[in-house]
């Protein structure tokens, strides 16, 4: 009988210690899919991302080559941004970017003005985000530099245009710079060479992965604004989405080009869209 109380004791105090070994493992599982349902919450913060071209410069108006050479906004470049900052003043902005060229400082300060929402916002400056350096084009006359380029590929000014590639223009640039560099014998220091298409995607891909990184880690979903360049944003959205196609006269200023980014995709809502625009001209009459 003394036996007897002791296996029945031993028994119980296995089946107790086994019991024990799987409330800890239960609440452990509980745990570990509490931690990935907070992770998986996390990866899924959705940014929109509105990408601005900025306003019309005095080299725009001039017709002169402007990549990392700048001017300010024209008084028409002042109006078309604000009329677009209107359009956008209902949009709650928890972020703001853009390239350190003054022309796009001036664009993407000029929209929050607007934006009451968004008033304690401070631009942040990103030498990634620049328009492409066209080395020693800059400031030439934007005929000269297009009709060598479509020298250079054998066809007419009109022909390239027509069918403006940003990856063959961008090449085509860097490649005529360099033997220009070498004609004239200058040295390379004396100017920054014309970058040449992957060098400058590679910036703005970089740019932008770093810009949905910080926003979602520290702010999680909501609108960011980016104001940048209108061959810098052509080329981002060819790099992103393959059936994106350039526009034959290319962004206009002040045009919104809207990326939606979730759990490390991006999808395009809208390109070289004028509504904005149109919205705050409406509004201001």
């Amino acid at each position: 009988m003394k036996n007897l109380f002791i296996k029945s004791s031993i028994a119980l105090s296995l089946v107790m210690v086994l019991a024990g070994c799987q409330s800890e493992e239960s609440s452990q599982a509980n745990q570990s899919t509490e931690s990935t349902e907070v992770s998986q919450a996390q990866d899924s913060d959705e940014l929109t991302l509105y990408i601005v071209r900025h306003g019309k410069t005095m080299l725009n108006t001039t017709d002169r080559v402007q990549g990392w050479s700048d001017a300010v906004l024209t008084p028409a470049g002042e109006e078309v941004v604000t009329d677009a900052g209107i359009g956008l003043k209902g949009v709650d902005f928890q972020g703001a970017y853009s390239s350190d060229s003054g022309r796009a400082i001036q664009t993407a300060d000029m929209i929050l003005d607007e934006n009451d929402q968004s008033e304690d916002i401070e631009v942040q400056k990103d030498n990634g985000l620049r328009e492409f350096n066209f080395g020693t084009y800059e400031g030439d006359l934007n005929d000269s530099m297009w009709q060598d380029v479509a020298d250079e590929q054998g066809v007419t000014l009109e022909e390239f245009q027509a069918n403006m590639d940003p990856e063959v223009f961008a090449d085509s640039v860097a490649k005529l710079d360099k033997e220009q560099i070498a004609e004239e014998g200058v040295e390379e220091e004396v100017n920054w060479p014309a970058e040449d298409y992957e060098t400058i995607t590679d910036r703005l891909t970089e740019s932008l992965d770093q810009i949905v990184t910080d926003e979602t880690q520290e702010n999680g979903s909501g609108n960011v604004l980016i104001a940048s360049h209108g061959l810098s944003i052509t080329a981002l959205l060819d790099t992103l989405f393959d059936d994106f196609e350039a526009p034959e006269d290319g962004l206009e200023n002040a045009s919104v080009n809207i990326i939606k980014y979730k759990d490390g995709d991006y999808s395009l809502e809208t390109a070289n869209d004028m509504s904005y625009v149109e919205k705050g001209q409406e509004e201001a009459q």
